[in-house]
């Protein structure tokens, strides 16, 4: 078993579900591999019990069976970029607050091992999304795609900006907004949640337009099929606006053409029989604390 160890923060509470899971792989001699900086945070828990380190660059490959994010769902946004079209999957440990995406407590950090072994779990595409930009720039460090979502936002203004909006070349509507998220089924629960969203089952073949605060009073979140392709041009008071992949954010020239699409490659999560996303949704969203229920 060879499993690929990644976070982002190591706190003292945490320490003890690091040890936990390490103690769990080494009973069954698997090669663990942990990201460079994570690995620097914890090494004193490791005790030299790892074969290597990964970095974004290097250190990874098909032959590794599982993936393991410890902290929020930022972290698991984040640890994507390191997996790419490598087909790892993935599963995340959640040391963080809500967690859509890490769902595994870190209480029961042995099970994760234990059961992965028994085979008590599924594996899930998902969907991402990729952007062209149309630009000699490599505004996002070859990192073009997101799990969650693309968010085209304004920048250091309270003015609106205008998102003129194609969908298969053909015009659906300009936005007058402080922006519009498209989002993956994943990312229904995150950002364009917050902002009225639907939520959508991470298997389901839509992506979702979802704008930010719209000036148009009539302007809705909007389902399309995943196999739309979308064409923005933001315009606005200042010469620039934001484009985020998840957490990463690059400044885009007002009227540049901005392509979205569904990518090619997909993300495996490993998902537990004891942790599916309908039970996620009822403990984040509270969907069973009605007393009726």
């Amino acid at each position: 078993m060879k499993v690929a160890i990644y976070g982002q923060t190591f706190l003292e509470e945490d320490k003890r579900c690091v040890e936990e899971l390490l103690d769990e792989l080494l009973k069954l001699n698997a090669s663990i591999f942990v990201e460079e900086k994570f690995n620097r945070l914890i090494s004193s828990s490791t005790n030299g019990h790892i074969q290597g380190t990964f970095s974004q660059s290097k250190g990874l490959d098909s032959t590794f069976d599982m993936f393991v994010s410890f902290g929020g769902d930022g972290t698991m946004l984040r640890a994507v970029t390191y997996i790419k079209d490598l087909g790892i999957p993935i599963v995340g440990v959640n040391t963080g607050r809500l967690g859509f995406l890490s769902t595994f407590k870190k209480e029961n950090v042995r099970k994760l091992v234990t059961e992965f072994v028994a085979g008590h779990y599924t594996i899930e595409e998902r969907a991402l999304v990729e952007v062209e930009l149309n630009s000699d720039l490599d505004e996002f460090n070859g990192l073009n795609f997101a799990l969650n979502e693309v968010t085209v936002s304004r920048k250091d203004t309270t003015s609106m900006i205008t998102v003129e909006t194609y969908l298969n070349d053909e015009y659906l509507t300009s936005y007058w907004a402080d922006g519009l998220i498209v989002s993956t089924p994943t990312g229904s629960t995150g950002y364009s949640l917050s902002c009225g969203g639907p939520v959508i089952a991470p298997t389901a073949k839509s992506l979702v337009l979802t704008p930010i605060a719209p000036h148009n009073l009539n302007a809705r979140p909007l389902v399309i099929s995943d196999d739309t392709q979308i064409r923005l041009k933001v315009s606005g008071r200042e010469k620039t606006h934001l484009v985020s992949l998840d957490s990463r954010i690059a400044d885009i020239p007002n009227g540049k053409e901005i392509k979205i699409r569904k990518s090619d490659v997909v993300i495996k999560m490993i998902e537990y029989k004891s942790e599916s996303f309908l039970k996620t949704l009822r403990n984040k969203l509270l969907w069973g604390e009605d007393r009726r229920n």
